[in-house]
């Protein structure tokens, strides 16, 4: 990649890892009033808080002001929103701030799969990189262990004697996999003889959609950890009757697996900058964040925290306010992240749709008519109650004139915005994006409205996040969600948040819709509960829970030498 004003190269990621200087993680924990005491230590520049530490901050007020990154619709190539809060906490801490970050824990099935690692880029990563976007502090593979063994213990109780009356066909918790495995979507257990354990249809998902991913982000301590695990709905018995892990007697078991997992991990930036690394949830069935202790921790401990969600804002940030901000997390900003590919291609769909062709269009053109896509997250975020910032990403490919027809149009309609070239300059590339955010958190003007209240029912729910989020005419409910929407009511989980599964290509259920579309109803045709978790998914779409590897992984470029440098993250 070339940085677009000086033409320079910018040099592969983890060549820019790899060529830092750590500053001494007990140095790093020491800008947050921490000491060595309150560190476990992981290895060079990791440490995970002791228990004792996160007890004790708990304890402390909130005093920070929390930043939500959220993007507009993206592209393929994504928008950016971890280099872009990874930047904006370093340009913080330029301007006299204690700023600290917390992203997610990246995922192997994208690391090997399309989009490598989600440590950051350039000079705004979170730093060890290899080792967060490999094995880090093995939290995801605990959440890995802990799912699979959940996923155990029910087949060991319908082989022995099926004390419980579980219905065959109607187990609902499969196993899980950190790696992109298309074949395991669907598969057949049991077979071999009884001594196999009896025949069933089982799937495998991906260990980031797995329940307890969400749970493990959304607990507060063990006690609410142990509760939540509790929850888990795994079957139905031929009653109908939800079958739990408290049934199966494992709670115990699990919560031994995840108790370390629970807390948050300690790392720094490039330049330096206090980031805390924990969870790794999916943005469509379930929060798309990192966990709650993370950021209560780090508004505690620094005068800004700096998060993001994941997708667009019509998923991500959508989840944080109904979902995350109930469990008393309310932004005091939300930074909308913006590319002028994703402008480029949602201006060009929408022209297309009055008729335009490419050949009538140049490129500026497209961009001013993409703009819509951006107002309207803009214009969501403002009706939640929160000041917004637009942050412009800006690529090499960008040109002058496209990034000032963004400007002028968020100047018109008075939303403040900066070009943000973190990538290439670090924490000195988001200065002006740092003081707009300053500037908003400093105004006090957030006063956080949810989509919906907890007390209308699940459709209701559903109805309010498709029209006034996605810019939906209405739903339509498959017979199947229909008959969901009145199991789960009578099962007492009515008064639940919604999670909404959607493409995050477009703002409605069809992924090929870009822009912003008209005239179009959601449909829903599955609900399941999260019960642990603590909320209901409603299903739109087709929605893959395991992802496959694409025809050129990026599994393929990674290499090791023989003193065991890896090569080819990005």
């Amino acid at each position: 990649m070339d940085d677009s004003d000086t033409g320079t190269a910018i040099p592969p990621d983890v060549e820019i890892a790899r060529n830092a200087s750590l500053r001494p993680i007990a140095d790093v924990a020491g800008d947050l009033g921490l000491d060595e005491a309150d560190l476990d230590h992981r290895g060079p520049g990791i440490a995970k808080l002791t228990r004792d530490c996160i007890r004790r901050v708990q304890d402390e007020p909130a005093d920070g002001n929390l930043v939500l990154v959220t993007a507009m619709t993206p592209t393929r190539r994504g928008a950016g929103k971890t280099v872009t809060t990874v930047g904006l906490g370093q340009a913080l801490a330029r301007l006299g701030e204690s700023s600290v970050v917390a992203v997610r824990e990246p995922s192997q099935g994208p690391v090997f799969g399309i989009k490598g690692g989600a440590a950051g880029g350039g000079y705004s990563q979170v730093l060890p990189m290899e080792e967060i976007n490999l094995h880090f502090t093995g939290d995801i593979h605990a959440v890995t262990a802990a799912h699979n063994l959940l996923a155990a213990m029910v087949d060991a109780e319908r082989t022995h004697g099926n004390d419980l009356d579980i219905e065959p066909d109607s187990v609902v918790w499969g196993r899980a996999l950190d790696v992109n495995d298309r074949a395991l979507r669907e598969t057949v257990v049991g077979l071999g003889g009884r001594k196999n354990g009896p025949p069933r249809e089982d799937s495998v998902l991906i260990t980031a959609a797995s329940e307890l991913m969400a749970i493990l982000c959304l607990s507060t301590d063990l006690a609410d950890l142990k509760a939540r695990i509790a929850r888990i709905v795994v079957a139905y018995d031929t009653d109908g009757d939800p079958v739990t892990a408290a049934d199966l007697e494992c709670v115990g078991a699990v919560t031994a697996l995840l108790k370390d997992a629970l807390r948050p991990n300690l790392v720094q930036t490039l330049e330096g900058t206090p980031a805390f690394v924990h969870g790794g949830p999916f943005a469509n069935i379930a929060i798309g964040t990192n966990s709650i202790l993370a950021d209560q921790v780090g508004l505690r401990l620094g005068d800004y925290l700096v998060t993001e969600a994941g997708f667009g804002a019509d998923l991500g940030a959508e989840k944080f306010v109904n979902i995350v901000a109930r469990e008393g997390l309310a932004p005091d900003v939300a930074v909308v992240v913006a590319t002028i590919d994703a402008l480029e291609k949602h201006g060009e769909a929408m022209l297309e749709r009055q008729g335009w062709s490419r050949d009538d269009t140049d490129a500026v053109a497209a961009v001013r008519t993409g703009c819509a896509n951006l107002d309207h997250h803009v214009d969501n975020l403002r009706a939640m109650g929160l000041p917004v910032v637009v942050a412009i990403n800006r690529f090499p490919g960008d040109t002058d004139a496209e990034v000032e027809a963004v400007l002028d149009h968020c100047d018109q309609r008075e939303v403040p915005a900066a070009v943000s070239t973190v990538h290439p300059d670090g924490g000195a590339g988001g200065l002006g994006l740092a003081e707009h955010v300053r500037d908003a958190a400093e105004s006090g003007t957030a006063s956080l409205e949810h989509s919906y209240d907890l007390s209308a029912p699940l459709d209701e729910k559903i109805r309010a996040v498709a029209e006034q989020v996605y810019g939906a005419d209405g739903v339509e409910f498959t017979p199947e969600a229909r008959a969901d929407i009145e199991e789960l009511t009578d099962l007492g989980l009515g008064d639940l948040p919604v999670c909404l599964s959607k493409t995050p290509a477009s703002l409605s259920d069809d992924p090929d819709e870009a822009g912003v579309p008209h005239g179009w109803e959601l449909t829903v045709r599955e609900l399941y509960p999260s019960a642990g978790a603590g909320f209901v998914v409603a299903l739109t779409g087709d929605v893959l829970t395991m992802p496959g590897l694409p025809s050129e992984p990026a599994a393929k470029r990674i290499t090791v030498d023989d003193d065991g440098t890896v090569h080819g993250l990005y």
